[in-house]
């Protein structure tokens, strides 16, 4: 009888204890697209799985499958809360090639979102992902401006960019360079090919003559 007592207490303690942590609402979301973004960068698009997140995050399908009906769905939650909650710093040195490279610079770090990313879904092919790169990145970005969109803008305000030369490409052109090396290398740009984008590429085609 005692034993049986001590059963029931102890099962008792264990449903007590998992009220006390079980998560809801924006709490548990918030935990399962964390988890679902270190499962994306562990072991990349392949192993991306509801099952997986549902695993990693300490919870069952049936609690994903109510927020995101396919791991597309989730891909893109997981991607636009990443984004929202890491924001670069937007370099701002004085100067409008300082403040590229070392915008490029801190792109091609570890802790980019974006790189991140990038590296995981490399190996994947996109039509597996069902999403394009740029509707990936448009995701991540969400609506705020680009570090090189407020660089550019900074630079005409000093005189040292011409304003008229802006078009959206070249305003894109910096990261589409990046991109393009990340993408053909599976690995960031070295220093002296961010320099070199830079110097050679960029600003002799925005520098006020």
């Amino acid at each position: 009888m005692r034993a049986l007592t001590m059963k029931l207490l102890r099962r008792r303690d264990k449903q007590v204890d998992a009220a006390k942590t079980r998560r809801r609402g924006a709490e548990l979301e918030d935990a399962i697209l964390a988890a679902a973004w270190d499962q994306l960068l562990a072991e990349g698009y392949a192993r991306f799985t509801v099952d997986t997140v549902a695993a990693r995050a300490r919870t069952s399908k049936p609690v994903l499958y109510r927020r995101w009906s396919s791991r597309e769905e989730l891909l893109r939650a997981t991607v636009r809360q990443r984004g929202a909650s890491v924001v670069p710093k937007t370099p701002n040195t004085g100067n409008v090639r300082d403040d590229l490279i070392q915008s490029l610079r801190n792109a091609s770090g570890p802790e980019n979102s974006v790189a991140a990313m990038l590296t995981a879904l490399a190996s994947s092919h996109f039509e597996d992902v069902g999403l394009t790169p740029a509707e990936l990145r448009a995701d991540m970005l969400g609506s705020r401006d680009t570090s090189v969109t407020t660089i550019l803008a900074r630079a005409v305000e000093r005189g040292e960019v011409d304003a008229d030369k802006l078009t959206p490409r070249i305003v894109d052109l910096p990261f589409t360079l990046f991109r393009h090396e990340y993408v053909m290398t599976f690995a960031p740009p070295t220093a002296a090919a961010i320099v070199e984008f830079v110097d050679d590429i960029v600003l002799p085609l925005i520098r006020r003559v």
